[in-house]
C-alpha cells in the first residue's frame, strides 16, 4: 500500500505484496511459513485485512528486482495470487448496470438459492404469516431434480473458488476456511444427491440441497461485504494520495524556458521555481518565494483553520492555496515530501502486526486442524449414538461451517487501519503497531522543554521603563530601538521585532534613521542616530559603558530579581548615554501547554518535564504550566534525559517521551512511546526517530494520541473477544445438533461483518 518508489530497489528496501484469495488466519499463517522459509527473507508479515504482505529482504539478497520475482513466485506456489500492493487501495471498482462486479457471483448464488430456502422460511415462520394474512400460509419445496439443478451451480460453479484453495491447502498440509466450507458443503450435497437416487420412484426424505447452496451464497456474501468494509478502512490512505496533484505549472528560467510549462509532479527537481494559483493544491513541498496567501493544511496537520503563509515560509505538498498565487521553490521531491513520507508511515502502521496478534496467528496455526478433528468426532458420536447418518453428517457439516477462522484473523488489522487512519486524518501518524499498542498503557508523559511546551525561540516576556525623568516607552525611543534592530540577524533581535510590531507606533517615526550599524560580538549592538549613541544589549556591556549607575536603582534591582528567579536573559536599552528601558526575554509557553498538561493529568498520567535550563528557570516554567517541582528536572544534556526515562521506567512506569527531534533522539528511542513533534524544520529526524508523530507541534495532541491509542486496543479486545466467542459457543451448539448448517453459515457470515463493522466505528473519533 505504499506509494511506489521512483527509484530503483536497493536489497535492502522491504517489499509490499498484494496476496489474492487469502480468507482467514490460517491464510495468513500460510503465506508466513512459506515464504520465511526462504533464506532470502529475515521477515514476512501478512495482514489480512490489506491482503497485504512485507517481506523483508536477509542480507544474501543482491539482486533486489529477481529477487522480488522470486517472492511472488513464493506467494504463487503456496496457492494464492500475488498482486500490485495498491490494488485494495484503489476504491473505484466495475461496474455492471450499476451492479459491483465483484457482487455478481454473490448475487447469483443468492438467486440460486432462494427458491430453496424460502419454502424453509415460510414454514419457521408459518404461524407468524397466517396471522398476517387471515389463513395458513405454505411454500412446497421444489421436486428433488429442481433442487438438484438449483444447487449444483451454487456447489461447484460459484463456489469452485472455495474447491480450488482448499486443494492447495491439501498440497500444503495445512488447512483454511474454504477446506472447512469445501469439505461441509461438499458432504450436504453428496448426502442430498445420495439419499434422491436411491429413493427413486417413492417420496424421498428430506434432502438438504438448500443447506450447502445457502452456506455458499451466505459464505460469498460475507466475503463480499468483508470486501467493501476493508475498503473502508483503506479510506484514509485514498484520502492522502487524492491530495497529491498530477500536474504543476513550472516557471521560466530565461535560458532553457520562456514560457510557463505544465509538467508532471514526479519530474519535479529540487529548486524549481512553480507557480500556484488561488484554489489549486501545492504540488510539491517548497518555500515561498514571491506572495502571501492562506493554505489550507488540515488533510495534513490536522490544524483546522488556514495558515498565513509569506515571502521565506515552508508550504507542504498537498495543501491547498487560499486567496492569492503564490510562487514557490521546491524543496523536496515527490517521494520524499512530507505527504509522501505520512503515507509511508500509515501503510507501515497498518501492515504491521500488534503483538498481540502474533499470539492470535499462532491459534489460527492450529485452529484448522483441531475442528477437523471434532467434526469427526461429532460425527462418529452421533453414529454411534444410533442416530440416523444424515443426522450425524448435517450436524458434521455445521461444525465445519460456523468454525471458520475468518473473524479471528480480521479481529486485529482491521481495528488497527481504521486507528492508524483516523489518526492520519487529525495530524497524528503512528509508525508501527507496536507504538500504538504500548501506548495505551502510558502512565507516565515526559516532556520535552524547549520547542515542545515551549514555542521554541526567545520572546520579550516582560519590559521596565527606567529613565527616571521618561518612565514610559516613548514612541521616539521605539522608533530608535526599531532602527537599530532593523538587519540584526541576533535571535533576540528578532524578539525585538517581533515585540515592536505589537507596538502602535505612529507613520512619522519611520523617518528615524541611523548608521555606523555595529554588532559588538557577545556584548551587544550599537549604532548612531542624530549624533546621538544607541545601544542594545547585556547588562555587564551597560556597565562597561558606564551606564551601570541606572541598574542600582530599586525598582531596577526588584525586577532584575524576580526576572532572574523565572530564568530570563536580561537586555538594556540605551539612547543618549542614559538607559532607557530592560527588557526580559523568555522562551514563551505554546498558547495550549496549560490545558495540554492538565488534560494529561485529568486522564490519570504523571507529567513530567526535562530540560536543559538551569533548575531555577525549569522550575518556573514547570509551574506556570502546573507541575510539582519533583516533576520538573533541570540542567539535562540530551543523553541525562534518556538516563531521567531510564529511571522513570525502573520503577515500572511506561513512558512516553515529546520531543522535537534531533537533540531528544536519545530519549525518544529510549522511552517505550517515542512522541515526536514536527517542528516544520527537522520533520524527517522526528519521523525516523519517534513511534509517533504529531504534524502539528500542539501539545494537545499528545492525550489526542494516546486516546486514539486506547480506543483502538479497546476495538480489538472488543473484536477479538467476539471472534473466539462465535466459536467457542458455535462449535459445540452445532455438535450438538443445536444449529443447522444454514445457521452456521449465517453466523460466520455474521462473525466477520461484525468484527469489520466494529472497526469502522472508530472513525467517529475525534481528538
Amino acid at each position: 500500500m505504499t506509494t511506489p518508489s521512483k527509484t530503483q530497489p536497493t536489497p535492502s528496501t522491504p517489499l509490499d505484496i498484494g496476496v489474492g484469495g487469502m480468507t482467514c488466519a490460517s491464510c495468513v499463517g500460510r503465506v508466513e511459513r512459506a515464504l520465511s522459509k526462504q533464506k532470502t527473507v529475515s521477515q514476512a508479515s501478512v495482514n489480512l485485512a490489506t491482503e497485504m504482505v512485507r517481506v523483508v529482504p536477509s542480507t544474501e539478497v543482491t539482486d533486489a528486482v529477481a529477487w522480488q520475482r522470486d517472492m511472488r513466485r513464493v506467494i504463487r506456489d503456496a496457492g494464492y495470487e500475488p498482486r500490485d500492493a495498491q490494488v485494495l487501495v484503489d476504491a473505484d471498482k466495475p461496474n455492471r448496470m450499476g451492479i459491483d462486479k465483484d457482487f455478481l457471483p454473490t448475487l447469483a448464488a443468492l438467486l440460486l438459492s432462494a427458491p430453496l430456502l424460502l419454502p424453509m422460511v415460510v414454514h419457521w415462520l408459518g404461524p407468524v404469516l397466517g396471522m398476517l394474512w387471515g389463513a395458513p400460509v405454505t411454500l412446497s419445496m421444489p421436486a428433488p431434480w429442481m433442487q438438484f439443478v438449483l444447487a449444483t451451480p451454487v456447489q461447484f460453479v460459484l463456489g469452485w473458488p472455495f474447491y480450488k484453495s482448499a486443494w492447495h491447502a491439501l498440497k500444503a498440509f495445512t488447512g483454511n476456511m474454504e477446506l472447512l466450507v469445501a469439505i461441509g458443503t461438499t458432504a450436504g450435497w453428496g448426502l442430498s444427491t445420495w439419499l434422491w437416487l436411491t429413493h427413486q420412484g417413492e417420496q424421498p426424505p428430506h434432502l438438504y440441497y438448500e443447506g450447502s447452496a445457502v452456506v455458499i451464497a451466505l459464505v460469498l456474501l460475507g466475503k463480499y461485504l468483508e470486501t467493501r468494509s476493508k475498503r473502508q478502512t483503506t479510506s484514509a490512505i485514498r484520502a492522502l494520495n487524492s491530495l497529491k496533484p498530477s500536474t504543476a505549472k513550472l516557471l521560466p528560467d530565461g535560458v532553457k524556458r520562456e514560457d510557463i510549462q505544465h509538467i508532471p509532479v514526479s519530474e519535479l527537481l529540487v529548486g524549481d521555481r512553480i507557480r500556484v494559483s488561488p484554489g489549486e493544491r501545492i504540488p510539491a513541498d517548497g518555500v515561498v518565494a514571491v506572495g502571501s496567501s492562506s493554505v489550507d493544511e488540515a488533510m495534513v496537520t490536522g490544524e483546522p483553520l488556514p495558515v498565513a503563509k509569506t515571502v521565506g515560509e515552508r508550504v507542504i505538498g498537498g495543501t491547498l492555496n487560499g486567496e492569492a498565487t503564490l510562487d514557490i521553490v521546491v524543496s523536496a521531491t515527490d517521494t520524499h515530501s512530507v505527504l509522501s513520507n505520512i503515507v509511508t508511515m500509515v501503510s507501515d502502521a497498518q501492515a504491521g502486526k500488534a503483538p498481540v496478534q502474533r499470539i492470535v496467528d499462532k491459534v489460527a496455526a492450529v485452529f484448522v486442524p483441531v475442528v477437523l478433528l471434532i467434526a469427526g468426532v461429532t460425527l462418529w458420536v452421533w453414529l454411534a449414538k444410533g442416530a440416523p447418518f444424515e443426522q450425524a453428517m448435517i450436524n458434521m457439516v455445521a461444525v465445519l461451517v460456523i468454525a471458520c477462522p475468518c473473524a479471528l484473523g480480521l479481529a486485529t488489522p482491521a481495528a488497527m487501519m481504521v486507528g492508524t487512519g483516523v489518526a492520519a486524518k487529525h495530524g497524528i501518524l503512528i509508525k508501527d503497531a507496536q507504538a500504538l499498542e504500548q501506548a495505551y498503557a502510558v502512565d507516565v508523559v515526559a516532556f520535552d522543554k524547549t520547542g515542545t511546551l515551549t514555542m521554541g525561540k526567545p520572546t520579550v516576556m516582560a519590559t521596565l521603563w527606567c529613565d527616571l525623568a521618561q518612565p514610559h516607552a516613548q514612541p521616539a525611543s521605539l522608533a530608535a530601538l526599531q532602527a537599530l534592530q532593523t538587519d540584526n540577524p541576533h535571535p533576540l533581535a528578532q524578539a525585538m521585532r517581533d515585540w515592536l510590531e505589537t507596538q502602535a507606533l505612529p507613520a512619522s517615526t519611520s523617518q528615524i534613521s541611523v548608521e555606523q550599524v555595529e554588532n559588538v560580538a557577545g556584548k551587544g549592538s550599537q549604532a548612531v542616530s542624530a549624533g546621538a549613541p544607541l545601544q542594545m544589549g547585556s547588562l555587564a556591556w551597560m556597565r562597561e559603558l558606564g551606564l551601570g549607575a541606572q541598574l542600582e536603582q530599586p525598582s531596577v534591582i526588584d525586577a532584575l530579581q524576580q526576572w532572574q528567579g523565572l530564568g530570563y536573559s536580561v537586555s538594556a536599552f540605551a539612547q543618549q548615554g542614559r538607559i532607557k528601558a530592560l527588557f526580559a526575554f523568555g522562551d514563551a509557553l505554546k498558547p495550549s501547554t496549560v490545558d495540554a498538561v492538565r488534560a494529561l493529568m485529568a486522564a490519570g498520567q504523571r507529567v513530567v518535564m526535562l530540560s536543559g535550563d538551569n533548575q531555577a528557570a525549569a522550575n518556573a516554567v514547570g509551574a506556570r504550566v502546573g507541575l510539582p517541582p519533583a516533576d520538573v528536572w533541570g540542567e539535562l544534556l540530551p543523553g541525562d534525559k534518556a538516563t531521567a526515562i531510564k529511571a522513570l521506567q525502573a520503577n515500572g512506569s511506561v513512558v512516553a517521551f515529546v520531543g522535537d527531534g534531533i537533540n531528544d533522539a536519545p530519549a525518544l528511542s529510549t522511552a517505550q512511546v517515542g512522541v515526536a513533534m514536527n517542528n516544520g524544520q527537522h520533520g524527517d529526524v522526528a519521523m525516523q526517530a519517534a513511534g509517533i508523530t504529531l504534524m502539528r507541534a500542539d501539545p494537545v495532541l499528545v492525550q489526542a494520541a494516546l486516546s486514539i491509542s486506547k480506543h483502538t486496543v479497546h476495538k480489538i479486545r472488543q473484536n477479538l473477544f467476539w471472534a473466539f466467542a462465535y466459536n467457542a459457543a458455535g462449535i459445540p451448539l452445532a455438535a450438538m445438533g443445536f444449529l443447522s448448517p444454514v445457521v452456521a453459515g449465517a453466523a460466520m457470515a455474521l462473525s466477520s461483518v461484525s468484527v469489520m463493522s466494529n472497526a469502522l466505528l472508530l472513525n467517529r473519533w475525534k481528538p
